[in-house]
């Protein structure tokens, strides 16, 4: 792709409303809006993670590209050293010519997918990225892994483009989101983000022969400690508005990173308890797909990502 194909395809950040922020930034002469990003390649890291579920890791792991920053600042983030929008990170700018040699050396590894982490202020690098890799010759499966804090219509303008969808459904209270994570509506956009993902993939998660997914979607949701009445209303949500026989990744990996040491409740990890209340009320609603963590998995979920293989201890 040359400079002014490039260009026409990112014509979107000239005047960025493509997340739910609407800053009207103009990306492509370096103004940044609440996400502090221009229009470069602003990618972290490109490395194989088998830290996901099962039929997204598989056995051979995902071929992951960690975009920085973010549109969501959530204080507890594990992911708080590439996605603290005070960071400048002009060192995580590569080009795309860059992108796809790494990409693409992944996939010659035997690696049959690659996940989009926190792509929601980068959707238009996203398709220019899967467009580069899909010219030469290469069919992956495409993963959208996102906080949740999505536009309905840029969802809806991936149809036919994701794979797999793999969402995060962090909150049903609005004062929460706004406490936690900047985003007073975060209720009202996830779940209408999350409704078009279930629209294009359904309640089933169709597998390969070797358990991997091939398309569909799961939903994750990271149960927090003291606030356990959260996770139940997001579960009873879900049941009730979408499909109880949705997937569902309950995870209980939260740990308190430094920025939130002393904080009121998030100081602390939840307890055996509390997430087996969470469980017990899948159970309830008939949720029968999906994994549930060990509480101690906060141990196995604390990248560096200023190692080149940040997952690697």
């Amino acid at each position: 792709m040359n400079i002014n194909s490039l260009s026409d395809s990112l014509q979107e950040l000239e005047d960025c409303h493509i997340c739910p922020r609407n800053c009207h930034a103009n990306r492509l002469k370096g103004k940044s809006g609440y996400c502090k990003s221009d229009a470069s390649f602003n990618i972290a890291s490109i490395c194989i993670h088998h830290g996901e579920e099962p039929p997204i890791s598989g056995k051979t792991g995902i071929c992951n590209i960690f975009f920085t920053n973010c549109n969501l600042q959530c204080i507890y983030c594990q992911n708080h050293q590439i996605s603290d929008n005070r960071i400048s990170r002009n060192h995580s700018q590569i080009n795309l010519e860059e992108v796809v040699r790494q990409v693409t050396a992944i996939l010659d590894q035997g690696i049959t997918r690659v996940g989009f982490v926190s792509p929601s202020h980068f959707i238009p690098l996203v398709r220019v990225i899967i467009h580069e890799i899909k010219s030469l010759g290469y069919n992956p499966i495409w993963v959208y892994n996102t906080n949740g804090y999505d536009k309905a219509e840029t969802i809806r303008s991936l149809e036919g483009i994701i794979d797999v969808y793999l969402p995060d459904f962090k909150y049903s209270d609005r004062h929460l989101a706004w406490e936690l994570s900047d985003a007073r509506d975060y209720p009202d956009i996830a779940t209408k983000a999350i409704g078009e993902m279930y629209r294009q993939k359904g309640s089933t998660l169709i597998l390969d022969d070797d358990g991997q997914a091939e398309s569909g979607m799961i939903i994750r949701h990271l149960v927090l400690p003291g606030k356990v009445d959260n996770s139940l209303k997001i579960l009873r949500f879900i049941a009730e508005n979408f499909s109880p026989r949705l997937h569902i990744s309950l995870m209980a990996q939260y740990y308190p990173t430094p920025r939130v040491a002393g904080h009121p409740f998030l100081g602390r990890g939840i307890t055996a308890q509390e997430y087996q209340q969470v469980i017990d009320e899948m159970t309830l609603l008939g949720m029968m797909n999906g994994w549930n963590q060990e509480l101690d998995s906060k141990n196995t979920y604390q990248p560096d990502f200023n190692s080149l293989h940040p997952f690697e201890t």
